[in-house]
């Protein structure tokens, strides 16, 4: 029977979610507890690939099991599982479901701090910058939705076999003090690195370093920046995953610091 597992982790200290030898990784890790607890070898799959360092307030992967448990399974796996990987709902399905292909929309939330913060550190990326042109940045955001092309703004275009992405809204706020930015974009798919690169071409023109003419011919013309400085990792999180069969709440509100009471503390630019 096929399982969807909703789970969430904090990525920092692995290489990715993704399954390869010789480093950590949170698909290898979730694979050893599973097989641990169900006594037998089991593959997952997972409904994308986040970078190294980049967290998952939602994440779904699938699962294969041909015989059923008599225990809590849940339990079990947060009991084993490390303290940056949790495990919030285990849905039996009734087919052949898939945690990657069938995902309709995928939304992703990117946190920026511009002062030095030990207990940020991990969980926003830090930026010691000054005086940023929020209008700027603001201008550039807001014309994301009306392209749907993002070769320019991905490490490798040729691996794939398109780089058309539905890009459904794309927004920047900051908190109260202007000291904190948030990055949020939802589309049914995205590229390589395609947030971060977009983050530091748009962390550029807050710098007044390029022009939001520039950033847009970026997308017209789909030619690549000759310097891509994707922004760091840390501050990353894969936030919601969305299916035509399937719409949960995140489980967490990544962390008590950055988005506690964000209605309140965050104010769209």
């Amino acid at each position: 029977m096929r399982y969807f597992v909703h789970i969430g982790y904090n990525g920092l200290k692995y290489n990715g979610w993704q399954r390869q030898p010789g480093v950590m990784n949170v698909q290898g890790v979730i694979e050893a507890s599973l097989s641990q607890a169900l006594k037998t070898p089991v593959a997952i799959i997972g409904c994308g690939r986040t970078d190294a360092h980049v967290h998952a307030s939602q994440f779904f992967f699938h699962m294969d099991i041909a015989n059923e448990w008599d225990f809590d399974l849940m339990f079990r796996l947060n009991k084993v599982l490390p303290h940056n990987i949790s495990v919030f709902d285990i849905i039996p399905m009734d087919g052949l479901q898939h945690a990657r292909f069938d995902a309709v929309l995928r939304s992703y939330d990117y946190f920026i701090h511009t002062y030095k913060d030990p207990f940020l550190h991990g969980l926003s990326s830090f930026y010691l910058l000054k005086d940023l042109q929020f209008d700027k940045m603001r201008q550039a955001v807001s014309i994301l939705p009306n392209y749907k092309d993002y070769r320019a703004f991905c490490t490798s275009p040729d691996k794939y076999e398109h780089t058309i992405c539905h890009v459904m809204s794309a927004s920047l706020s900051t908190d109260t003090s202007g000291d904190r930015l948030r990055f949020q974009i939802s589309s049914n798919r995205f590229l390589g690195k395609m947030i971060r690169i977009i983050m530091g071409q748009v962390l550029k023109i807050g710098r007044g370093v390029l022009s939001v003419d520039e950033f847009e011919n970026y997308l017209i013309t789909n030619r690549t920046p000759e310097l891509i400085t994707p922004a760091h990792p840390q501050g990353l999180y894969l936030s919601k995953v969305t299916y035509p069969y399937l719409n949960l709440p995140a489980r967490t509100e990544f962390t008590s610091i950055l988005q506690k009471q964000t209605d309140l503390n965050w104010r769209v630019l």
